[in-house]
């Protein structure tokens, strides 16, 4: 079948002559550009790295300017290394970690701060107080959600309160606030849409669960003008056109950007989760366990609840468990604590030995997220002796990443979900021994496909679909494949024994001192630039 010359529809008289989907994908610790053929293969792609920041202890933030200037450089380096100019792209795809916000003056474009990101804890007195106030289960009912600093709520509210000058302006129209996909969206169309979906949204603590609105009663409460919130747009909509400077040869082409969705939404449809009780877990950065529910919103104990798909005729709802810490661990280890060269090897240190030797890491570096919601735990290794090695310590870092999957699962299992296999994706899952853990640890398949990008795919076949390309759904099914199934060989004994372990491990994580009050009092916001009206 020829994809190449379809009329999009809802827009008349205009034929698209692109060949090729830009899928742009930004997680929290690279930004990523991929090209998409009409098969719906990925033919090319390009990556930059992001740089954290730690301001403060406690404090996590990331450049807004290295946000964009990361993706602009991988998509100027995908673009010349494929030779490929605005006329051979049919529409463009955003897809993006989630939590992490700023806010940035209209005028300029030129931030107030550093994005505050998903894991800092700078917005623990914020949360405290919000608690105090008893809004706790009001947000919960509300927005899906909790009230926790990792969410975007408390981070724009930080902002208003102690950027000088922020807060007298916030509701005059002279700043734009937004996550991620906000900031790349205004970039790419030269400030000229400020947007953002359903599914990013449902992350910020602000939208309303069942109406998928921003909430008035929690905006007023939070003291956040709605003013700055980007304008919430279903996940396929138009989101503009790209500035004629951002791809080669673009003066003269109006290429759409069709398609903005959170990365974990993204990889469910990547995924092809469409149907209610269809599981998938990312291994990434973060470790995050999504779950299809259909079409209204469940709430179930240690879980969120958020929007998975806003597609005319198939918006749907998830239930979330967030793991903070999976693939940073291993970075860790990699960076921090230089006891691996590479993360490739650590499928064969792993290996090396035969179990952990009662070893068990409980990697709470900014707390436990689901379903504990424990803010106040900290890492810990447990179970050393003289025998330990880097060997131990290296394999209980993978189990980690498997026990805190199970523990997502199970509280999937005791609200009444019935799973039986797991998808998994994310660079993680190339390695056999956590994927094998994890089924043993399950007591049930893990189902790894080919193609692990499944992030990047799924926003680009939600945005190829709205000008014909394909079909999206219908494209998934197509190309989706199974590369290996992993088959539980562990006795149930001997998984009841490990599992056991580390739940008595991270009840000791719990039960040990807290981290040092993460305190923003006493900070000199030196680097924050004074306020002035447009």
């Amino acid at each position: 079948m020829d994809r190449r010359r379809r009329r999009p529809p809802g827009r008349p008289g205009r034929l698209v002559t692109g060949r090729y989907v830009l899928a742009l994908d930004e997680g929290s610790s690279s930004a990523r550009a991929v090209l998409v053929d009409t098969d719906g293969r990925i033919v090319a792609e390009a990556s930059n790295p992001l740089t954290p920041l730690f301001p403060n202890h406690g404090w996590v933030e990331l450049d807004p300017a290295q946000l964009w200037t990361a993706m602009r450089a991988a998509i100027d380096e995908v673009m010349d290394r494929t030779g490929l100019t605005a006329r051979d792209i049919a529409t463009v795809g955003v897809t993006t970690h989630r939590e992490t916000c700023l806010i940035w003056n209209r005028s300029t474009s030129v931030p107030v701060h550093n994005a505050i990101m998903w894991s800092s804890h700078q917005t623990d007195e914020i949360v405290q107080r919000w608690s105090e106030l008893g809004l706790d289960d009001e947000i919960r009912a509300r927005t899906g959600l909790r009230n926790d600093s990792f969410f975007s709520a408390p981070k724009l509210a930080w902002f208003i309160e102690n950027v000088p000058g922020l807060k007298a302006l916030a509701g005059s129209g002279s700043y734009a606030a937004g996550t991620v996909d906000t900031w790349l969206v205004w970039n790419l169309t030269g400030g000229r849409e400020h947007v953002t979906d359903a599914t990013s949204a449902s992350r910020t603590a602000l939208l309303n669960i069942d109406d998928l609105v921003w909430d008035d009663r929690l905006c007023d409460v939070y003291g956040i003008p709605q003013e700055l919130l980007p304008e919430v747009r279903a996940s396929n909509s138009h989101f503009g056109y790209l500035d004629p400077s951002i791809l080669p040869g673009g003066v003269g082409h109006h290429i759409p950007i069709h398609a903005v969705v959170a990365d974990q939404q993204a990889g469910l449809f990547g995924q092809g989760c469409f149907d209610e009780g269809s599981v998938k877990n990312t291994f990434g950065t973060a470790g995050v366990l999504v779950a299809n529910v259909g079409s209204s919103p469940l709430l179930l104990p240690g879980m969120t609840t958020s929007v998975a798909m806003n597609i005319p005729g198939l918006t749907s709802y998830e239930v979330e468990g967030v793991v903070f810490h999976s693939g940073q661990t291993l970075h860790w280890l990699r960076d921090k604590m230089r006891a691996v060269g590479s993360i490739a090897e650590m499928e064969r240190i792993a290996e090396r030995v035969t179990d952990t030797q009662g070893v068990y890491f409980v990697p709470a570096f900014a707390g436990l997220c689901d379903p504990y919601w424990d803010k106040d735990v900290r890492a810990s290794i447990f179970g050393l002796t003289l025998d330990t090695g880097i060997d131990q310590i290296v394999r209980a870092a993978l189990e980690a990443m498997a026990y805190q999957t199970r523990d997502n699962l199970d509280a999937l299992r005791a609200g009444g979900m019935n799973v039986t296999s797991l998808k998994v994706d994310g660079k993680a899952v190339c390695n056999n021994f956590l994927c094998q853990f994890q089924a043993d640890i399950l007591g049930m398949p893990v189902v790894r496909p080919e193609g692990l990008e499944r992030t990047a795919l799924g926003v680009a076949y939600i945005s190829g679909a709205e000008v014909g390309l394909w079909k999206a759904q219908d494209l998934v099914r197509e190309t989706w494949r199974v590369e290996r199934v992993f088959q539980p060989r562990m006795s149930s004994e001997r998984r009841d024994q490990l599992y056991g372990g580390w739940q008595a491990a991270v009840r000791s994580a719990r039960m040990m001192p807290p981290a040092p009050p993460h305190s923003t009092k006493g900070t000199v916001l030196d680097s924050v630039p004074i306020l002035a009206a447009r």
